[in-house]
């Protein structure tokens, strides 16, 4: 559940064995693409991270929901950047900026390396004419690929990654530990040795891997037992199958992202990976059974309308 250097949505990621090869030069794009995109998005990525540490630095508003009855919500995602930048200025939304285009470039280099040693022209494609057995068989093929394109990707960028989530999370407490690329190496090297880089790595992974199995395989059964090929527009269906069933997807595996990114940011010396916000987790396993008795498995998953968890006793019935 798509954890995400940090990965592009789980919705935006490549089909396994859809793409096709790059054209010479087109590696340099992809790579000059993914940093736009890391840049364009960092901001949303910033206040997600400080809302699922549990940093709730403005007091909620009073509204009502669909029913008509009141509710506290949480401050969005455009309420949370306004205070940001009244804290920090305009460029205090890029905090932790440059590790993350750092790690997004190196899971680019790497996908790239990894399908030229795996060519995708030597893969079996599936197609319509296919029986069952058959394209179930290319459909395991090609996504096994794609997730160790994934997940070698995910293993070489992480570390940045790790760098960039502390960098961001120092906003809680204000702290200034973690300023550069390289004294952020040189500090995590002192204090907690090369495992340090590669704290939260398997709840991403496992992520990774649930989110790209399930959609594959959900898609390839919807697309072969669900679409008549009679309909008239059963190619465009299909086509749009991956893209819905991976925004679901993604939802359910969103609790190992958020897991993977607490456990990156955990009793790590910053106000945001202690107590309050978190006891200091002995593995991730911990955090996520943390999580799950506070019914917090799901925290930032939503960044427009979020309701302050209150007892609804606190409002008069109108």
């Amino acid at each position: 559940m798509a954890e995400v250097g940090t990965p592009l949505p789980p919705a935006a990621r490549a089909p396994p064995g859809g793409a096709a090869e790059p054209p010479e030069g087109g590696g340099a794009l992809l790579v000059a693409l993914g940093a736009g995109l890391a840049a364009a998005s960092h901001p949303l990525l910033y206040v997600k991270l400080l809302v699922q540490v549990g940093h709730e630095p403005l007091p909620p508003t009073i509204g009502r929901n669909v029913l008509g009855r009141k509710v506290l919500y949480l401050p969005g995602f455009f309420t949370y950047a306004r205070h940001i930048v009244e804290v920090d200025g305009k460029r205090g939304l890029f905090r932790g900026l440059t590790p993350r285009l750092v790690s997004s470039t190196l899971s680019t280099i790497t996908r790239g390396s990894v399908k030229k040693a795996f060519p995708l022209e030597d893969m079996e494609h599936v197609s319509n004419k296919d029986d069952v057995k058959t394209s179930l068989r290319k459909v395991v093929k090609e996504t096994s690929h794609e997730m160790m394109m994934q997940c070698m990707s995910r293993v070489v960028s992480h570390p940045l990654h790790v760098i960039s989530m502390r960098c961001m999370v120092q906003f809680v407490g204000r702290e200034v530990k973690y300023n550069g690329v390289f004294s952020a190496i040189g500090r995590i090297l002192k204090e907690e040795g090369i495992l340090g880089f590669f704290v939260g790595l398997v709840p991403h992974i496992l992520g990774d891997v649930i989110f790209l199995w399930c959609c594959n395989l959900l898609a390839h059964f919807i697309n072969t037992y669900a679409v008549d090929d009679n309909f008239s527009q059963a190619s465009v269906i299909r086509s749009y199958t991956k893209f819905v069933i991976g925004i679901a997807v993604s939802m359910l595996t969103y609790p190992f992202l958020l897991v993977g990114d607490l456990m990156a940011v955990n009793n790590c010396g910053l106000r945001a990976g202690l107590p309050p916000y978190a006891p200091a987790f002995t593995s991730w396993i911990h955090c996520w059974r943390h999580l799950s008795a506070q019914g917090q498995l799901f925290r930032g998953s939503s960044l427009l309308f979020r309701r302050a968890p209150i007892p609804a006793a606190c409002f008069p019935i109108d």
